[in-house]
Parts: C-alpha cells; sequence; structure tokens
C-alpha cells in the first residue's frame, strides 16, 4: 500500500522546497506542516524506500537545531516502515520489537514540528492528541481506541492504510501517577494500562461499541452488501506510537540518582553533570521515568528515547530566518493581502528572537513577541498610503513611534 500525499501543497510563498530532497521523492508535494494531518487515498501496495539521512534532510527544512532528536528519529521511523515493508512482502523479522519513540524536552522545541513533517513526508495518516484527554473507562473523558479510529478517518475510510500510520501522544507526562494510592485512577493509570495493548499488537473496533449511530450504520452497509467489505477491526501492530511531554521536575530526579551513584562509587564527575540541566534529560533513565510516575510496562514500550534541547536566541533567530514554516512568511501574507510589502530584516529578526528568548516558551514566545510587535501594524496600516515597510530593530523596540512615522510620511 503505498501512500501519497496529492492533497497537500507548500504555499508559493515560501519558495521551491525540494532543496536536499533526493529526487526519488520530489514527487511527493508536501504541505506546511500542521496545515494537514492526513494523507491521500493509498495505493494498492505498500512502499518505502527512505533513507534515514532523506528524512533527516526534511526535519533540517522546518525545525531548527534538534540535531541528536531528529538523528534518532529519522532511524526509529526507517526501521519501523523498512519492517512493515519487508512483512507485506512475505519477509517478516520473528519477534520484531516496535520501536516506539518518547521526546521529552520544555515547551516549544519543535516535538510535534518534527513528528508532522517526518509523517507528511513518509505519506501515512498521522493523528496528534493530548494524553491528558482521556480515561480509564471512556466515560468521562475519551477513550484511548479512538485514536487508533481517529487514523481510520485520517485515512479516509481505509482501514488498511490506517494500519500503517503514525499516533502521536502529547502531555504524557500528566500521565504519572506519583504520590497515588487506592481508588480507580480515570486519568493516569488507568489509562497507560489501556495504551500497553494497543503500543505493541491489539484490535481495535472500527466502529466504537459506545457509538450506537455507528453500529446501526454498520449493520445497515453489512445488509445492503455490495463493494469491498472493510474489516471490522483494525490491527495495531504496524502503527507506530511517538509521546512526548515536558517531564517538568524530573530533572531532580536523575540529578539524585546521579549524585548517589556518585558517592557510591566515589565518582566526583557525577556532581559536574549535575550542573548541566540538558545533560541531565539526556541520560534518563527507565528507573527514573518509573519514579516519576509512569508505569514499569508503559515506560518498557517506548524503547527509543530522546531529549530535546530549549532554543536560546540564535536558535530562535534561526527558526524565523531559515525555517520554512517560519512565522515571518505569515506576517508577509497577511500584509501582503492588502499590497504592502513587509521586509524583515536581520537585525529585526535578531530583536524579535531576543525578546521571545525572555518568554521561556520556546518557538510560541515569537508569536507572543510578534502579535505584540504588529498588533496597531496590522490595524492602522490596511487602507493608509504606507505600501511597503522594514522590520528593523527600532520598530521592534519601538512598535507605535515607528507607525507614526510610516504615516507621517505617506501622508506627505
Amino acid at each position: 500500500m503505498a501512500i501519497s500525499n496529492q492533497f497537500s501543497g507548500q504555499p508559493d510563498a515560501l519558495g521551491p522546497v525540494t532543496a536536499g530532497v533526493p529526487k526519488k521523492i520530489r514527487s511527493t508535494r508536501l504541505s506546511k506542516p500542521g496545515v494537514v494531518e492526513f494523507a491521500a487515498p493509498p495505493k494498492p501496495e505498500f512502499s518505502f524506500n527512505l533513507k534515514p539521512a532523506d528524512i533527516a534532510r526534511h526535519l533540517n527544512r522546518f525545525v531548527i537545531g534538534q540535531r541528536e532528536a531528529k538523528k534518532v528519529l529519522s532511524v526509529a521511523l526507517c526501521d519501523h516502515f523498512q519492517h512493515v515493508r519487508l512483512t507485506l512482502e512475505g519477509d517478516a523479522t520473528p519477534f520484531y520489537q516496535k520501536q516506539n519513540v518518547l521526546l521529552l524536552g520544555p515547551t516549544g522545541v519543535g516535538k510535534t514540528h518534527l513528528i508532522r513533517s517526518a509523517a507528511e513526508l513518509i505519506g501515512v495518516p498521522f493523528v496528534k492528541a493530548d494524553a491528558t484527554k482521556f480515561s480509564e473507562t471512556g466515560y468521562v473523558g475519551g477513550d484511548v481506541d479512538d485514536l487508533v479510529r481517529d487514523l481510520v478517518r485520517r485515512a479516509g475510510g481505509d482501514v488498511k492504510q490506517a494500519e500503517h500510520g503514525i499516533i502521536y501522544l502529547d502531555e504524557v507526562d500528566k500521565l504519572a501517577t506519583r504520590g497515588e494510592s487506592g481508588g480507580r485512577d480515570v486519568s493516569g493509570r488507568g489509562v497507560q494500562t489501556n495504551l500497553l495493548k494497543l503500543m505493541e499488537d491489539g484490535d481495535v473496533p472500527v466502529v466504537s461499541p459506545n457509538d450506537m449511530t455507528g453500529q446501526l450504520q454498520s449493520a445497515m452497509s453489512a445488509m445492503r452488501g455490495g463493494g469491498v467489505p472493510q474489516p471490522e477491526t483494525i490491527n495495531t501492530r504496524h502503527i507506530l506510537f511517538i509521546v512526548s511531554g515536558a517531564f517538568s521536575g524530573i530533572g531532580e530526579i536523575i540529578r539524585q540518582r546521579v549524585l548517589s551513584s556518585g558517592r557510591s562509587r566515589g565518582n566526583e564527575a557525577a556532581s559536574r553533570t549535575t550542573k548541566d540541566d540538558q545533560s541531565l534529560l539526556t541520560s534518563a533513565a527507565t528507573s527514573d521515568f518509573i519514579s516519576y510516575g509512569l508505569e514499569p510496562e508503559f515506560i518498557g514500550r517506548l524503547p527509543v528515547r530522546v531529549a530535546c534541547h530549549g532554543l536560546d536566541t540564535d536558535d530562535l533567530f534561526d527558526v524565523l530566518r531559515k525555517s520554512e514554516s517560519s512565522l515571518i512568511h505569515q506576517y508577509e501574507r497577511a500584509f501582503a493581502a492588502y499590497g504592502i510589502k513587509c521586509e524583515f530584516k536581520d537585525d529585526g529578526l535578531r530583536r524579535l528572537a531576543e525578546l521571545a528568548a525572555t518568554e521561556h516558551t520556546g518557538a510560541r514566545g515569537l508569536m507572543t513577541i510578534c502579535e505584540r510587535v504588529f498588533r496597531d501594524l496590522k490595524f492602522k496600516l490596511p487602507g493608509s498610503r504606507v505600501k511597503c515597510f522594514a522590520v528593523t530593530a527600532t520598530l521592534v523596540d519601538a512598535p507605535a513611534q515607528e507607525l507614526r512615522r510610516l504615516l507621517a510620511r505617506a501622508s506627505r
């Protein structure tokens, strides 16, 4: 079952998007990450011929930094989908262990962007959800099986295509159950337990048992007959699960373990390791996640783990200047809709990055700062005589003053 992306298309304003992409995959049209979350109808067979370097090059176009995360993710994706391809060709690997992935790191560093961009390149259905919306019973909150059913909807109802998709579960650290005891847990331990069967090899009914309307429609379709019958269940054997979370506070757990281990061995280097929070995250062990509150069986099904680093001013500057999904294109298009040319200068981009870094929310801070800077300009410039302006450090620091100057100069 080969999968194409004919429904997606990179905005022309962003220019050519094939730089660095192998010729064999240039014919695949890609959307800007975040715009489209489903794939086109499948072809008769599944095909996958990408190499890890191909995926990494593609991710470099949209996500700045995170070299280790890109490397680990690219290898895991290639291993998984090569296994799927070989299995469908009749060359299954006995006792294959699925390489589900855990990404940890602060907010706004590109975790979701990485997964969505990779899914669009590969051309498989992709579903993203927050772990906090699920419950153990499904009556209070959602049912984790709905994640798999959402893949079917993304695949246009084709179950076979959905069985090769990617499920991305964010905020998984909120499922931690530290200090809880007694009673039935409707949002933490129970959800982890329900996810276990999905993350390895489980069967999920295409129609939810609680969806009476769906059950009736399915029964009526079966009675009418005709067409190619769809399977009644979705198998999760070839669905790749990727989870992520900020895991706030896990650094202290890691620090205590490293210090304790260092003291037991008389190793002074351990104390130096604890001074670097990034080094702490990269050295996270299974026992640290268990101490944080994840079930051993759950974290055991996430063998591939990688930490994403926070973004500093230089990273944010590169996000604005180099990423094909840069926020500045959004503002260029917004002003261009009114016949106004907005030109971003490097000193203006640098100043935006510096202010965004003080927000401590990663790339999300860029939107906060840009909305604050451009709010009055977006309100007053449309309909004025101003036809072009440059975004400099002076404008970023004093947007109201620069707006008055632009309007006064245009009225002469």
